[in-house]
């Protein structure tokens, strides 16, 4: 289950990577949010299907900037007296973002994540991702596997308290697409990945 200690030991560095994607809007603790139930690649024994498998922490291997662009939805017209009179109905955003030669898979072999977030692939050879974060095919599973909405969390410094993630938007896919750019000779290709992100 995901918590403090889950979060911190799935870092590298000091920051959390910028982007969770998670089935639920979690759980506020502490001032912390965190995503209900399991992590994919935990599988641990004894935690019933419903709750395995609901969040993925992906990488910042070679990821390009998160771009964001806002939509403003309003009504607008024009008055007697000819001034312009608007009636803003919500504000939404649009996230974009790839990665360039991202690592077909983050590790070697299953996970098998720990209560503390860690792996015996953690810092070695068969951790493919430099963060341990999400690889090409956890990516294009998620994005197989949620034809609606999903929960976005980001960390960034929008808010004054970037060590977690601090904004969590729902969104869908808008348009997903990969290219196999070197296939490995090991165990693992090289993808490049683009996506968009609209919110609900």
């Amino acid at each position: 289950m995901a918590n403090a200690a889950y979060l911190t030991g799935r870092r590298k560095y000091g920051l959390p990577q910028a982007m969770l994607w998670s089935d639920n809007p979690g759980t506020l603790s502490n001032g912390f949010y965190y995503p209900d139930g399991y992590e994919i690649g935990s599988n641990l024994a004894g935690v019933p299907a419903e709750d395995q498998n609901t969040f993925l922490i992906l990488s910042d291997h070679n990821r390009a900037e998160l771009a964001f662009s806002q939509e403003r939805i309003q009504k607008r017209e024009r008055m007697i007296n000819g001034n312009m009179r608007a009636y803003n109905i919500a504000d939404k955003i649009s996230l974009s973002t790839s990665w360039q030669m991202l690592p077909s898979k983050a590790y070697a072999d299953n996970p098998s994540f720990n209560s503390s977030g860690l792996t015996s692939f953690k810092n070695t050879t068969s951790e493919y991702t430099v963060d341990g974060g999400a690889g090409g095919l956890e990516l294009l599973g998620w994005y197989e596997n949620h034809k609606g909405p999903f929960w976005v969390y980001l960390a960034y410094d929008k808010y004054d308290d970037k060590t977690k993630y601090n904004q969590i938007v729902q969104m869908y896919f808008r348009d997903f697409s990969y290219s196999v750019v070197k296939r490995g000779t090991v165990n693992h290709d090289l993808w490049n990945i683009n996506l968009t992100l609209e919110e609900v």
